[in-house]
């Protein structure tokens, strides 16, 4: 049968008695986190995935091959698929047409139907209803057996019922919808957030293409991965130097999971692990993971003693996965989450299912293929051997006394309180700018550690010979909770830390260096929200006794323009150019002061990032500063 007889067939099985509808758009709009996760730019994001999502769910079942995506000069987005289309004809239990149903019914969709869904990434089924609760207006046009139907809304309201518009000779849903902005902080769409998600998704469905297309801007990309993950990886490992020139691929299915793996080893430090469960990120991981990890450690080890590559020695899972770039992709019915959110799978068979394949697969990789197998296990004995040297340096008391001691580092300037959730801890660059931030401070609860010139680049450092550095000695010793493996978040002595750096290259320079350790050896900060960046003001325009503090240069021109003839204007290119009252007053009194608070929205653009910008590689650097140029505001030469 061909694609189009298949989707036919499919079409007349696909109706409104499909949708299973479980009731109730009110509550949307009155708690819409619940639902989307924030009112911020990344719920407002959101929205445009849940629509993919469902796009992409008529891919992996089989009936479409095609999601197109446009953000519109009116600032809507468009979404159009090629699968079956939504049932349009009335749902004999509700009354209703299944496509009324899905858009305007909390619960409702064929994902709580089996036969019409196997697996699906849709969010409990309430996707596009929720889009259409929190967007003022939602057009909704299906395409199917032969005919074009469409309906529209207005902040999830029918104005009408479902229409039959002409007749068609495609098949399939476009959704257009214009968010509502009284219920979102943005409303402005960033294609780079989008166009991340679109290229990750392309990635994990090889039969996938997505188009994108900005028609603010005229940018616009196709996503489509025959290589599928292996093709993830090397995306992934474009800015490293790989120890195996291809990915290693182990794909299959056990006990109902279908299961897809790709891993490449490369002579980095830190390991790259992303976890999906029908296309779905899962940052937490839960049971695929583990089980990946579990084969993994025990296949490795296997081989390396049945080829006498390890003597007496076991490896320990962190010395396998030293180095490695990874993607566990898994696609199953009715998985089980830990929470709403999805972002941990709980579904015990999962384990199982990945722990076999692993186990059967990898064991044959690497009977075939010595050589890279060989280059694994000796990348993971000096992974053991950099553990093992710091552990004995540990038990010998150096390590005690660098990082268990009770004498703090002499240039740090402690608080009074002593509660770390009160605490605040400033890391300022420079002397002189140290000092002022010590006189201008509130001593009851804001400490301050000066630091002098760049620290150490630790992505391109071994994890073990960190603390032979002094200022992440120092800083480490200041912080509390150990660096690396075994950072203890509960051990803390600050939960706030501000990284507060002139507002020049240099300043920016050695922001990114505290990230990049933040980021890589003590991430629970970032995970938790304990980092903040400090942003002292640019300008101060003053005349008499009055002055405006500016943080941008439209806050100076409208200051200029308030204060009138003969205001002066002076340029805040360092903070050691503040005295202390200055400082407190625009940078660190809590009542006044503007921070930046840092999270990682995805991980997995996140560690690309730190690999491509602070990494050896210099042609993905380049490459990141050619397509980002236009976007720099104040440049600094």
């Amino acid at each position: 049968m061909t694609m189009d007889g298949n989707i036919q067939k499919a079409e007349e099985e696909y109706n409104a008695d499909s949708i299973v509808a479980l009731k109730g758009l009110e509550a949307v709009r009155k708690r819409p986190g619940m639902y989307i996760g924030s009112t911020d730019t990344r719920g407002l994001h959101h929205c445009v995935y849940e629509v993919v999502d469902n796009g992409i769910d008529e891919v992996m079942a089989g009936f479409a091959t095609k999601v197109d995506v446009t953000i519109n000069e009116d600032g809507s987005i468009t979404v159009v698929d090629d699968g079956r289309g939504i049932p349009t004809e009335i749902n004999q239990e509700e009354g209703k047409s299944g496509l009324e149903m899905c858009l305007t019914d909390l619960h409702a969709g064929g994902k709580f139907n089996q036969n019409s869904y196997k697996v699906s990434g849709g969010l409990h089924g309430v996707g596009v209803s929720v889009v259409n609760a929190l967007s003022k207006k939602l057009i909704a046009t299906v395409d199917r057996m032969g005919k074009r139907w469409r309906q529209s809304y207005q902040i999830g309201i029918p104005d009408g019922p479902v229409e039959e518009i002409g007749e068609s000779d495609r098949h399939g849903t476009t959704i257009q919808f214009w968010p509502d902005d009284e219920m979102f902080e943005t409303v402005e769409f960033d294609y780079a957030t989008l166009q991340n998600r679109f290229r990750n998704q392309a990635f994990l469905n090889s039969e996938a293409t997505i188009t994108f297309e900005d028609k603010r801007t005229g940018k616009s990309e196709t996503f489509h991965y025959e290589g599928g993950v292996s093709e993830f990886v090397q995306y992934l490992n474009r800015s490293k130097t790989p120890l195996h020139p291809q990915p290693i691929r182990i794909s299959g299915e056990r006990n109902g999971v279908s299961i897809d793996i790709a891993m490449q080893w490369t002579d980095g430090y830190n390991e790259e692990i992303d976890s999906f469960v029908n296309t779905i990120y899962t940052p937490e991981g839960g049971t695929h993971l583990t089980g990946f990890r579990t084969a993994l450690t025990k296949t490795a080890n296997d081989y390396g003693k049945q080829n006498n590559l390890l003597k007496d020695l076991t490896l320990e899972g962190s010395d396998i996965r030293e180095g490695l770039t990874a993607i566990v992709s898994i696609k199953m019915s009715e998985p089980q989450f830990e929470g709403q959110t999805k972002a941990k799978l709980g579904s015990s068979v999962a384990q199982g299912a990945v722990s076999a394949l692993m186990n059967e697969k990898l064991a044959e990789f690497m009977l075939e293929n010595p050589a890279v197998a060989q280059l694994i296990i000796k990348k993971a004995i000096q992974a053991y051997e950099g553990r093992e040297a710091a552990r004995k340096a540990r038990d010998a008391t150096r390590r005690k006394s660098v990082l268990e001691t009770t004498s703090l580092p002499g240039k740090l300037a402690d608080c009074s309180e002593k509660d770390p959730s009160l605490c605040e801890l400033y890391i300022v660059e420079g002397d002189s700018a140290g000092g002022s931030a010590k006189q201008g401070r509130d001593r009851a609860f804001q400490a301050i550690m000066p630091i002098r010139g760049k620290i150490l680049n630790v992505e391109k450092t071994r994890p073990d010979k960190l603390l032979d550095h002094e200022e992440i000695k120092n800083l480490a010793i200041a912080i509390g909770g150990g660096i690396g493996k075994e950072f203890d978040i509960t051990k803390i002595r600050y939960h706030n830390i501000v990284i507060m750096t002139d507002a020049d290259v240099d300043g920016a320079h050695i922001c990114t260096l505290l990230l990049t350790l933040f980021y890589r050896q003590m991430r629970p900060l970032i995970d938790n929200g304990n980092v903040y960046i400090a942003m002292p003001p640019l300008y101060r325009v003053y005349k008499g006794k009055k002055q405006i503090y500016c943080y941008t240069e439209d806050e100076m021109a409208k200051a200029v323009e308030e204060l009138g003839q003969g205001c002066n204007v002076s340029r805040y290119k360092g903070l050691g150019e503040m005295n202390p009252q200055q400082l407190w007053e625009t940078t660190m009194d809590p009542a006044n002061r503007m921070m930046k608070k840092v999270y990682v929205e995805d991980a997995i653009l996140a560690d690309q990032l730190f690999s491509v910008l602070m990494g050896d590689d210099v042609e993905p650097r380049r490459e990141f500063i050619i397509e980002h140029a236009h976007e720099v505001i104040n440049l600094d030469v």
